[in-house]
């Protein structure tokens, strides 16, 4: 390192050099007289002349002699001076370099001339590149020059004259902090601040630590975002994609890849709108190109049926506010097949009805025919229960209100026992008809998976929001491993098996735990659903897997035995295997495997239908051309403090009496008399009360399209039988109670 110089010392040099000079000029006088002297003897030879001159050279000499002493005196004065100021100036070098050395950040200090005259290890540790030159006083150009040639910083790394330049500039104007990123993923803060004399003070901090903290932060948040996002992506069946205003792709998800048939998730071909509309009509076929036209009113929303690689899909548009749109891709090929097929087995039933007529006139002779037909129709069992569905629920929807509306009267215990009774017998029926639908579609095979690569995480999180708040009512420890694994499934058929795993585990285990738990081996995911319930004996296990088989033991426990059926079936249909692990005392274990796929990023955007509350009072009008179904909401609505107009007809004169006074709510069957819908029955009380009354539908139809008419018009839907607490709910919403 460099060393400081100090004025005392350099004038304590002169004086002695100035004083050698003086003793050297006098010995050089003195020897002159002594030749003189001795020339004059050899010339003169006289004696007197010799004593003159003695007596002379004697007075010279001791004039001399004295001088030279006081000037030998001067000078050791002036030598003792300058080691006592030396030995200061090295005291104070010493403390000062061991200052700076006791710095944990880089220290250098440089001149008036922009020159490193000090400084210390942590410098050097910091830029080890000028350890060779900085005993050399080196100018900061120097060094900012062989910074930028190494490529240490980024900045020098991109353009190194540019930075040279830049750098040697700020460091002048030592305006205070900055910082410069090095390549090798260092970050240095640097503090320059002009001295008093002229100089410049750098002060070289590492703040590595601290930028990498700060993003491990930024990424944690961004991570917690994404998987937030991620969750919600994962409920979506629709392909979905989101545009920025530029009209550039910022988001997508698993079922657009599939949808546009992107092999591996290459969602770079759709990069943007434009790519998107030539991929769909140049590569797909779309035969409905407007449906994915660019719309600027934020207001505006469009849905188009469209065909796509011969399947049939509904493509919605929605702009947003900041300039960008939204496109969803709902596949409704199954649905519009499932319409199809019910259809034509309508038409084949109501053909077969007439042959069997026709048949039964000639009664032996058409016996063993009747008797095929008879078991043809039974195989048929499905189509016929989708289209009875509506007259099946009926009843059960009107029973399940007057239940409701007798449990909200005071009611003495017994009565009220009976009436709970009743409305835990109406769940049951209900969810069996549910369970029976499913078989029925499944064994008719009107269900057709999609097999696509799926994220676990997204279906774990929906189990653990689903279940979490049942396994607390029973007072059981629920526990949901998180996973980033991928498989390769139909997500709404794994998680209609995974669901039947945790709620047949939650009803069956009274004290302890149910978890869900992940494994992976050799690109084999296997997840098992764990309980510490009572077991299941060796000699059952097969047998529960079949349709209304429940053990003895489980009897009293809420159930139809239809779950393990449903799942027997779509690990069947999904080519999965499961497997069941268990013994008497000691808990089950449910697992099914899963081909494990790589990970694919993707991106969502959802959005929701929200309800405007109504102004008016609280009247609410029932529309539905089932006389106890009226019946049983009327006397449900007054429970709750409601005035209530019901009516089969909507043009019926009291109840356009009703619609005048502005309700606060239309309530509307979808299926009413003589082919008239829920849809239109609302538009047109609309029209009569001359203003947008909240309404609502409620149906048995539990058909996509159904479900696409009325929230494409904004209209929420119960499914029958409606539960009241829904209906309740709702109704809170809109402020109508």
């Amino acid at each position: 390192m460099s060393g400081i110089a100090y004025p005392a010392a350099l004038k304590g040099e002169d004086e002695i050099a100035h004083l050698r000079a003086r003793v050297h000029q006098l010995e050089k006088i003195n020897s002159a007289l002594m030749d003189r002297v001795e020339r004059s003897i050899d010339m003169e030879g006289g004696a007197f002349s010799m004593f003159e001159t003695a007596i002379a050279l004697e007075a010279v000499v001791r004039d001399r002699t004295s001088a030279l002493e006081n000037a030998l005196s001067e000078l050791n004065r002036v030598i003792a001076e300058l080691a006592a100021a030396n030995d200061d100036a090295t005291a104070a070098r010493v403390l000062l370099r061991d200052a700076i050395e006791s710095l944990s950040d880089g220290f250098a200090l440089f001149d008036a001339d922009d020159r490193m005259i000090l400084c210390n290890r942590a410098f050097l540790r910091i830029f080890p590149g000028f350890e060779d030159i900085s005993e050399e006083a080196p100018a900061f150009s120097e060094l900012a020059s062989r910074l930028a040639t190494t490529g240490a910083t980024i900045g020098s790394h991109i353009a190194p004259e540019r930075w040279v330049r830049d750098r040697v500039d700020q460091h002048r104007r030592a305006e205070g902090a900055h910082v410069q990123a090095f390549t090798d993923g260092r970050w240095i803060q640097i503090n320059e601040i002009r001295t008093s004399s002229g100089g410049i003070v750098g002060i070289y901090t590492d703040i590595t630590s601290v930028k990498a903290e700060d993003a491990r932060q930024r990424a944690l948040e961004l991570a917690e975002r994404n998987l937030a996002l991620q969750a919600t992506l994962d409920t979506l069946s629709e392909g979905v994609c989101l545009f920025d205003a530029q009209q550039k792709m910022q988001a997508s998800n698993e079922g657009l890849m599939r949808v546009l048939a992107l092999n591996g998730g290459h969602v770079d071909q759709v990069s943007d709108h434009a790519a998107l509309v030539r991929w769909c009509v140049d590569v797909l076929c779309l035969d409905s190109p407007e449906a994915l036209d660019w719309r600027h009113e934020t207001t505006q929303r469009l849905a188009a049926d469209c065909l796509i690689d011969g399947r049939n899909f509904i493509i919605r548009s929605v702009p947003l506010s900041n300039g960008g749109m939204v496109f969803t891709f709902d596949d409704v090929t199954d649905h519009m097949r499932l319409q199809r097929s019910l259809t034509e087995t309508a038409e084949t039933l109501e053909r077969r009805v007439n042959e069997r007529t026709a048949e039964l006139i000639e009664v032996n002779l058409q016996l063993v025919q009747a008797k095929n037909e008879a078991e043809s129709a039974n195989r048929s069992k499905t189509s016929f229960l989708a289209a009875a569905s509506h007259d099946l629920l009926q009843p059960l929807n009107a029973a399940r209100l007057f239940v409701s509306a007798m449990d909200g009267q005071a009611l003495p215990e017994r009565p009220r026992s009976l009436v709970q009774q009743t409305s835990t017998a109406l769940d049951s029926v209900e969810d069996l008809l549910e369970a029976l639908f499913e078989i029925s579609r499944l064994d008719a095979g009107a269900i057709q998976p999609e097999i696509v690569d799926l994220p676990l995480g997204g279906i774990f999180n929906t189990l653990r929001v689903e279940y979490a708040p049942l396994a607390a009512a029973g007072g059981l420890q629920f526990d949901v491993a998180d996973t980033a694994l991928w498989v390769r499934s139909d997500a709404r058929l794994l998680r209609r098996v995974l669901q039947n795993f945790v709620s047949n585990a939650i009803r069956y285990t009274e004290v302890g735990q149910v978890s869900v738990e992940v494994v992976e081996r050799a690109g084999i995911v296997e997840v098992t659903v764990r309980d510490t319930g009572p077991g299941i004996a060796r000699e059952d296990c097969e047998e529960i897997f079949e349709e209304f088989r429940r053990l003895g033991r489980t009897q009293k426990i809420p159930g139809k035995g239809l779950g393990l059926a449903i799942v027997r079936r779509v690990s069947t249909m999904l080519d999965h295997e499961i497997a069941l692990q268990t013994s008497l005392g000691r808990g089950s274990a449910f697992s099914i495997k899963l081909p494990c796929v790589a990970p694919v990023a993707i991106g969502a955007s959802e959005e929701q239908v929200t309800l405007t509350s109504s102004e008016a009072c609280g009247m609410v009008v029932v529309v539905d051309n089932d006389p106890a179904i009226l019946s049983g909401m009327e006397a449900l609505l007054e429970n709750w403090g409601l005035e209530v107009v019901v009516s089969r007809d909507p043009y019926d004169p009291g109840l356009v009496a009703a619609l005048v006074r502005r309700p606060a709510m239309i309530i509307v069957d979808y299926q009413l008399d003589n082919g008239l819908t829920g849809d239109h029955a609302i538009a047109a009380m609309r029209a009569i009360a001359g203003c947008d009354i909240p309404a609502m539908v409620i149906t048995a139809d539990r058909a996509e399209e159904t479900k696409a008419l009325l929230a494409n018009l904004s209209l929420p839907m119960l499914n029958k039988p409606v539960k009241p607490a829904q209906l309740r709910s709702l109704l809170r919403q809109l402020e109508v109670i």
